[in-house]
């Protein structure tokens, strides 16, 4: 950036709110700097903001620091009471986001004449800062997505049914954390519509959304994610469509379908089928072996799948923290809310 004068404010009060705002930006930079840093651990954004923060540092001039004495400032130390019910570090982070923001604006409008170099950071800066909250808040937003998915026991696969939406809102009642809309027939007018009613859905009960296969329907709906099979798009397509805070999974059926999976950057794998399917029929049933030795292969959370119902779920118990896919046993069940129940309490 060209060298640009800087003429002292001729009113001794301007260079104190000057000098009081550089502080007050440069305080909240290091806020969310140090967030990004160590909340979360993303190194290109605690970079930029650090490289903000120094920028402002330049160009706090010595005029800007002799003219004021916080002794002498009549609002030294005073707070707000909304201050006390910041709980998150997003909370936090917004609330010093909106205050370096507010900050940049006081130093714009009172330097445009005196000191144009600092008055053109500053404007740089505040347009960029409006950038990077919405990057940190969907960055936290992957973040819980994926501490969600570590947590999930039982993930519900839909099926074209009339009464879809109420037998999935039991089965989230009943504890439910991922379901994946699945649909095969239906036109996409009327997918969408119903995708965005289950979306809905889950996201009331603060439940992950997956549409299977249909990145576009993924992205219309807002979904948390997409599920691809072993022929459908490739991982690194998907990803720059949907980015890096959505969840990506994958079917997988054997050892080498799991390491593809895992170096492509999948969040999760289904390992299956385990049992004969009514959904995959053309798959034969790789089996429990297989599945165990599936899941001592990987550090993704995995989900077993194929054919897995109240009468062999039994046959799985020696498999510690079990996480299983499902469809028809609690789709089409006379009572969603009481199987899902069932099949929770069998995996505890």
């Amino acid at each position: 950036m060209k060298s640009m004068p800087v003429t002292p404010p001729s009113d001794n009060r301007i260079a104190q709110l000057i000098d009081a705002n550089l502080d007050r930006a440069r305080e909240g930079l290091r806020v969310m700097e140090d967030w990004c840093r160590f909340g979360l651990k993303r190194s290109d954004f605690s970079i930029q903001i650090k490289d903000w923060r120094q920028q402002l540092g330049v160009n706090h001039h010595n005029i800007y620091r002799k003219a004021r004495l916080t002794s002498n400032d009549p609002a030294m130390g005073v707070s707000h009471p909304f201050q006390k019910v910041r709980s998150t570090p997003e909370a936090l982070f917004i609330a010093n986001s909106s205050r370096v923001q507010e900050a940049l604006r006081v130093i714009e409008e009172f330097t445009r004449i005196t000191d144009p170099k600092l008055c053109e950071i500053a404007t740089k800066i505040r347009y960029k800062a409006y950038e990077i909250e919405i990057k940190v808040l969907n960055a936290t937003e992957g973040i819980n997505r994926k501490k969600t998915l570590k947590g999930c026991s039982i993930y519900l696969i839909t099926t074209n049914r009339k009464n879809l939406e109420s037998i999935v809102l039991q089965a989230l009642k009943a504890g439910v954390k991922i379901v994946q809309y699945r649909e095969k027939f239906l036109h996409d007018d009327e997918k969408i519509s119903q995708a965005k009613c289950l979306a809905s859905l889950c996201k009331k009960f603060n439940s992950l959304f997956i549409v299977n296969d249909r990145i576009d329907i993924a992205l219309a709906v807002d979904a948390d994610g997409v599920h691809l099979g072993q022929e459908d798009i490739p991982t690194k397509i998907a990803r720059e469509l949907l980015g890096n805070e959505k969840i990506i999974g994958r079917s997988t059926h054997c050892l080498k379908d799991i390491k593809n999976a895992e170096e492509e950057g999948c969040d999760y794998i289904g390992i299956g089928p385990i049992f004969p399917s009514e959904t995959k029929k053309k798959l034969n049933p790789i089996g429990i072996d297989s599945l165990i030795k599936g899941l001592s292969e990987t550090l993704l959370p995995a989900f077993a799948i194929g054919g897995i119902n109240s009468s062999n779920i039994n046959k799985l118990n020696q498999i510690n923290n079990l996480r299983i896919a499902v469809s028809d046993v609690i789709i089409n069940s006379n009572d969603p809310y009481s199987k899902t129940g069932e099949l929770l309490k069998s995996l505890t």
